[in-house]
């Protein structure tokens, strides 16, 4: 089977395939208390064994939340939790990146929803958007080469579509002798939000305007997820992996 779906009324998640032979993406789901966590990992490394990276974080983080969390925490403790759960994913990745496996590392990509509030971290270049009407209300700093020329102010918006620095990362789980670092948000969402976390096999390949439109014109996550894995593999060259959550 080339993809692997999870599916529930207010959330769905597909990782696929794609154009290449292995899927060296991953994503976990699981319920909380009033909420949710969701993981999206992109495996590096090739032979390197960039599938066991992705699933090594995407464990780490399912057992670290499932172990630790508890309801009530405050946001302060989400952060530390979600903190620790990237730390450890990373001690866990280099642990096992040894033999054939050295230098394996993969993206990281954590997100605890409680009601209408979202916790997010993220390493690497899987990317977080909060859209609501229409339009990108909310997005994660992308941990790429491509992104520091457009703070820089070196190419725009337009120049960077489709350019090679994005596939060059800054920070990482596991990689030794690459960075490690984690950024952290916290959004409040509305009725009729979406939360759209995805590899870069879709970002990367479908057009910005392409995926609000679809989401304009969605209104259940399993049918935005289905039209948006079948534009991105129309034009992807990579693993697609996608976890859309909508708040009704």
């Amino acid at each position: 089977m080339d993809s692997k779906w999870l599916c529930y009324p207010h959330l769905c998640a597909v990782s696929d395939v794609g154009a290449r032979k292995n899927n060296e993406d991953g994503f976990t789901v699981g319920k909380l208390p009033y909420g949710h966590y969701l993981g999206i990992a992109d495996g590096l490394g090739g032979h390197a064994a960039g599938e066991v990276a992705s699933a090594i974080a995407l464990e780490t983080v399912r057992r670290v939340i499932a172990d630790e969390y508890e309801d009530g925490m405050d946001g302060v403790l989400v952060r530390l939790l979600l903190r620790r759960a990237h730390e450890l994913a990373n001690s866990a990745v280099l642990e096992e990146a040894i033999g054939e496996r050295a230098g394996m590392g993969t993206t990281l990509l954590t997100a605890v929803i409680r009601g209408r509030e979202v916790f997010l971290a993220n390493t690497g270049d899987s990317r977080a958007q909060l859209i609501r009407n229409g339009k990108v209300l909310a997005q994660t700093r992308d941990h790429n080469l491509l992104r520091e020329l457009l703070d820089r102010g070196e190419l725009t918006e337009e120049e960077a579509w489709g350019h090679p620095a994005s596939s060059r990362l800054t920070h990482v789980i596991g990689a030794s002798g690459r960075r490690f670092a984690v950024d952290f948000y916290r959004w409040e969402a509305r009725p009729g939000d979406w939360l759209l976390l995805s590899t870069d096999g879709l970002h990367d390949y479908v057009k910005p305007e392409r995926i609000l439109e679809t989401l304009s014109e969605s209104k259940e996550p399993r049918e935005a997820v289905k039209v948006l894995l079948n534009e991105a593999l129309g034009v992807t060259h990579d693993n697609v992996t996608i976890i859309l959550y909508r708040w009704f």
